[in-house]
């Protein structure tokens, strides 16, 4: 049957089919990761991303085409993760312009939207590289516009939008040699393309939607304790849905009413965070503005009692602000209890559990930022995936913020170290970036899956060591890695080897390294620290 145009309501059911297929697909999205390295995200950041931007589709009783794809694109924008979900929430931010004042959606706007979806995308990232999500989301727009010059069929329309973005995805390691080398498709266009045809599933009957998998979605990212004499107890986040009021206005409205307050708004939205003691009143003073959905009430005070929060380690989460404004505030992310209590030790005010295994979302980073009565905030995303959402809390924020961006822990802790509290923020960036970018970061982790990289052939289980990004040296055993990245990596200026050791290596195991590191590097001074981080032995800073 010939389907000529979408409505409002199937769009829904076609963006939750989207999400729905991702979902299901992400652990084939992730395993096209470049290096074999265990922590490939890919799917699931873009996962949890969609699933953030569908989540608010359940309450809203509406079918008007700009009010779903406005909120399908705010919730990507809060709940991006990775450098795949900030590009992700990107193209729906985009595809939601080209849909403004649609009543239905033929080929010809479903082309323009997706043009209009790459063309944001491209525009967000500073420096764009082809052969990544970019190119088959460009190649998708580019090839629907010429399709539906003469294709009405939407279902056909989509079908051949899929196979041309195959045509690219396949073509994407001739653009990016280190995916031809790894053997791999760019992970971000195949979970673009499997947006796409989860989304085709639901229009042609296929695929019968369901919100399971967005309600049992958990976000996998641990909380952080929350002092049980906290000035005001529940925590309350709400959307208020189809307003123009303005967000700051609001903020100010409700700013007596309580703390950690987080107003955004946008695209006739308004998502709104805060701790208080009258929720009621707060969402009374919210009515006024338009109709509310997606309500969350938590007793934070009863949560605390009873275990609900079972770290110790992160002293600073949900900070009340204070009487006084401090000149600078640090955020940083990072995962591992002897990481985060350096972190704490070096003053920062909010370590964010994430990293490797874990992306935060930009949410997550602006609840931080909220979080921090100070001029100035730095965020050391620690994580060159964590740059990108870093960055979009920044600009969704009214705060002065610098997003330094660290791209490793032995990084994020040089640049710490080169803070100086008496200098001007220029000064401090400059300092701490010239400071972090002077050492070099070693990894030693295990493979996942068979590869062969730079003529290198490597095997599952094998243990590897990485060094600022290129794999260095591979074997059986971590300690004799270890070394060997070390002995790759030093030069006749190296005067400091620091290794962080993880949670799958004991102090006695990380002793006996620095014992044979020392006899054979006398003129390198040679330190180890506990920092328990999941799936990666050691973290080595090299200065």
């Amino acid at each position: 049957m010939k389907i000529e145009y979408v409505d409002g309501l199937m769009l829904s059911k076609m963006f939750l089919g989207a999400a729905n297929s991702l979902e299901k697909n992400k652990e084939i999205v992730n395993s096209l990761n470049v290096f074999p390295v265990p922590d490939g995200d890919t799917g699931t950041n873009m996962s949890l991303t969609m699933q953030s931007a569908v989540r608010q589709l359940k309450n809203l009783d509406t079918q008007d085409i700009d009010k779903i794809s406005s909120v399908v694109a705010n919730g990507s924008l809060m709940g991006a993760r990775g450098n795949s979900g900030v590009i992700l929430s990107q193209l729906l931010r985009g595809f939601s312009k080209g849909l403004k004042g649609r009543k239905r959606i033929d080929t010809k706007i479903a082309s323009i939207a997706l043009k209009e979806g790459a063309d944001t995308a491209y525009k967000a990232v500073m420096k764009p590289i082809e052969g990544t999500i970019l190119t088959v989301a460009r190649e998708c727009a580019e090839k629907s516009i010429e399709i539906s010059r003469t294709e009405t069929d939407v279902v056909v329309f989509l079908k051949k939008v899929i196979e041309h973005g195959e045509i690219a995805l396949n073509k994407t390691p001739e653009m990016l040699p280190v995916l031809k080398q790894a053997g791999v498709v760019d992970a971000g266009g195949k979970g673009l393309l499997t947006l796409l045809s989860g989304a085709l599933e639901v229009l042609t009957g296929k695929e019968e939607i369901s919100y399971d998998s967005i309600e049992n979605t958990k976000h996998n990212v641990q909380p952080n304790p929350i002092s049980d004499d906290i000035t005001f107890g529940y925590c309350t986040e709400f959307i208020i849905n189809n307003t123009d009021a303005d967000n700051i206005e609001f903020r100010d409205k409700i700013q007596k009413l309580g703390d950690s307050i987080l107003v955004v708004g946008g695209d006739n939205i308004i998502k709104v965070h805060i701790h208080t003691d009258d929720p009621g009143l707060v969402l009374q003073q919210a009515l006024g503005l338009g109709e509310l959905i997606d309500i969350k009430i938590d007793n934070m005070r009863y949560q605390h009692r009873n275990n609900v929060f079972s770290e110790e380690d992160n002293q600073t989460n949900e900070i009340e602000a204070v009487e006084e404004t401090k000149k600078y505030g640090f955020i940083t992310v990072s995962m591992g209890e002897g990481l985060k209590e350096i972190f704490n030790d070096l003053k920062v005010d909010h370590v964010i559990s994430g990293g490797q295994t874990m992306n935060p979302s930009t949410e997550d980073i602006l609840n931080a930022v909220n979080n921090i009565n100070a001029e100035n905030i730095i965020i050391l995303p620690n994580n060159s995936n964590i740059v990108l959402a870093a960055n979009q809390a920044k600009e969704l924020s009214e705060k002065n913020i610098e997003v330094l961006p660290t791209k490793t822990i032995p990084q994020g802790v040089t640049a710490l170290l080169a803070f100086n509290e008496e200098a001007s923020i220029e000064e401090n960036i400059e300092n701490m970036t010239k400071a972090f970018k002077s050492i070099k970061t070693g990894q030693i982790t295990f493979s996942v899956r068979d590869t062969s990289i730079n003529d290198r052939e490597i095997n599952k289980d094998d243990i590897i060591g990485i060094c600022d990004g290129d794999i260095t040296s591979v074997g059986k055993d971590i300690k004799e890695v270890a070394i060997d990245l070390i002995r790759n990596t030093i030069n006749e200026e190296t005067e400091l080897i620091t290794l962080f050791y993880g949670e799958g290596i004991t102090e006695e195991q990380a002793n006996e390294l620095r014992e044979i590191l020392e006899e054979e590097f006398d003129y390198i001074d040679i330190e180890i620290i506990y920092g328990g981080q999941p799936l990666y032995y050691y973290l080595i800073a090299i200065e």
